[in-house]
Order: structure tokens, then sequence, then C-alpha cells
């Protein structure tokens, strides 16, 4: 497969997460608003200093309030990382390799975009009530990744697909972590208390996690949650489950046998998948949650760094162990 059609697909499935999660994060915030309005009201800047968007939402001078931060989130085209910018540069990738996926894929994506762009320019009931608007976003992404599934040839395309998909939904489901633990809550003395059980409850919703976890779990229970969320092995959003399944995907792409590595991608995320697999949950709050998930986030782009060296770079990496 040419690395330019390699990248294109990644990066397509990667914008159509991303937007994905950033309607999951502006959703479960809303809610949680409706469920605790005297202490959360002001509680929507901790969603821009996750997506990493705090230094430009600064600069644009943006408002700090709820309808500032659900503009810039949603429909800013100048932000990279708002959903009309993310399906914007999913629309163009799938474009560009409309001979790779299915007809249906492309129209899905395409009037995906379409409808983002129209709510952006009749923006104000939507600031008002969010909820239907992230919702279209979450179902809309959830076809268009059931028309792959059954639509496309399992083979490379595919897993370039289903990579781009797993690095992104592990990135952000650590980042809504870290935003609920470390910034969230509004005093220390606040841990244990109703409100931070109903955010808790948020977060599991914000990942539609909660009913697996009680399944799992039962009774609310952060150090439960942050182990579910981080290093279930079955449970499809948490990071371990989605890198594990990354690194599958990788090793299907090289033909490199597991428990082996051929180049610089494959050797990151395999150090990463066991370093977590073997990690316990008392280790990571001993640690710092913060410190952990904020050093999760900075391998995960080193694995992205590696996949773009490997797969897309005009002069691929090959690590020098596999030319002995």
């Amino acid at each position: 497969m040419l690395s330019r059609v390699a990248d294109a697909i990644y990066w397509m499935s990667r914008y159509l997460e991303r937007a994905e999660n950033i309607a999951r994060f502006i959703d479960v915030n809303w809610h949680l608003t409706l469920d605790a309005p005297g202490a959360v009201t002001e509680q929507w800047t901790p969603l821009v200093r996750a997506m990493g968007d705090w230094d430009l939402f600064l600069e644009k001078g943006v408002s700090q309030d709820r309808d500032g931060v659900i503009r810039f989130m949603a429909f800013d085209q100048a932000s990279p990382n708002s959903i009309v910018s993310c399906l914007s540069h999913a629309r163009d990738n799938a474009r560009t390799i409309r001979e790779i996926i299915p007809t249906e894929m492309w129209e899905q994506i395409n009037t995906f975009y379409h409808l983002a762009r129209d709510a952006a320019r009749s923006s104000k009931a939507i600031l008002d009530n969010p909820y239907q608007f992230c919702d279209e976003v979450k179902r809309r992404d959830l076809t268009i990744s059931g028309i792959a599934s059954d639509a496309m040839s399992h083979d490379e395309a595919w897993d370039f697909l289903r990579l781009g998909k797993l690095v992104e939904r592990a990135d952000k489901t650590s980042r809504i972590l870290d935003v609920k633990y470390f910034i969230l809550l509004p005093h220390p003395t606040d841990v244990g208390s109703n409100l931070d059980y109903v955010q808790w409850a948020a977060l599991l919703k914000a990942i539609s996690a909660l009913e697996a976890y009680r399944r799992r779990h039962g009774r609310i229970q952060p150090d439960r949650i942050v182990e579910f969320l981080l290093l279930d092995h079955d449970f499809p959003r948490s990071v371990l489950a989605c890198l594990l399944r990354a690194q599958q995907c990788l090793h299907a792409i090289t033909g490199t046998p597991m428990g082996y590595f051929g180049n610089p991608a494959e050797k990151r995320l395999g150090h990463l998948c066991g370093d977590l697999a073997y990690k316990g949950v008392e280790e990571i709050f001993a640690s710092g949650l913060h410190e952990f998930t904020d050093d999760l986030q900075t391998r995960m782009n080193l694995v992205d760094e590696a996949c773009y060296a490997t797969f897309f770079s005009t002069f691929p990496a090959i690590d020098a162990a596999s030319q002995q």
C-alpha cells in the first residue's frame, strides 16, 4: 500500500474518532451541570485543557463560559480539534481514498461534515442545549464504523483504519480521566462527596462505560473506575484494551509475529502495552493519577510519531535489530 494512502486512512479514522469523543466531552459536561448546577456551572474550561488547546483558546480571547467553550470545541474552524475541523479533515482524507473505502462510507462522511457545518451556522440553539447535536455526532460515527466493519475488506487498509481509531480512543479515554481527577473537583474536601460520585458516574457515561462498569464492579468506586478505564482487558474503550488491539493491527500490517518487533512503532507500542498490562491501580495512585496519565499521553504521542516514521514518511524507519 502507498504510504500516502495508509496515512489518509489512518488520519481519517483518527479524526472521526476525535470528533465523536469531543461530542462525548461536551455532552457529559452539559448533563453534569444539570445534575449539580450550583457546583459546576463554571466547569467548562477543563475540557479545553484536556484537548491540549488551552494556549490557542487564550490567544483567541474566547469567553470562558459554556457558550464560549462549546463554540470553540464544536464549531471553531480555526481550532484544529473542533468537531467541524475534525470532520473537515476526515472528509478531505476520505476524498483522496474513495477507491479504497466503500461508497456508503464516503457518503456518510460527506453528509456528516455538512451536518456539522450547517450546525455551526445556526449554533445558538445548540449552545442552549447541545444534547441532540452531540448525540447525532456519536450516532453518525457509530454508523460509519458499522459500515466500515461490514463493507470493507479486512485487509491492510482495514488494519490502518483500526489502528488510527484505537490509538485516538486510548488517548481520549486517558484525557477525560485526567480532567475528572485533576481539574473538575472544585476542592479536595469534595472527595467522597455526592458531587464526587455524580462526576465519576458522568465520566463513565461519557465513555459509554456505565453499564459495563456496573456489571463488573457494582457501586461507584474511584479506584475501580480508574482500573476499569485504564487497565481492563475486555472493555473496548479502556486504554489497555485499545492499545492491545492496536498492537494486533500493527503486527498484522507488518507480518511481524507477536512478541517480536521489526520497527520503532512495534517496539514503542509493545513496551507501552507491557508496562500497562503489569501495572496495578495502587501503583498508579501512588505515583499520582495526573502524572501517570500525562506520561501515558506523552508515550502514546511517541507511538504515533513512530507510526509516521515507519509507515508514512518518505524514508521509513527500520529498527536496527531487524537488520541483524
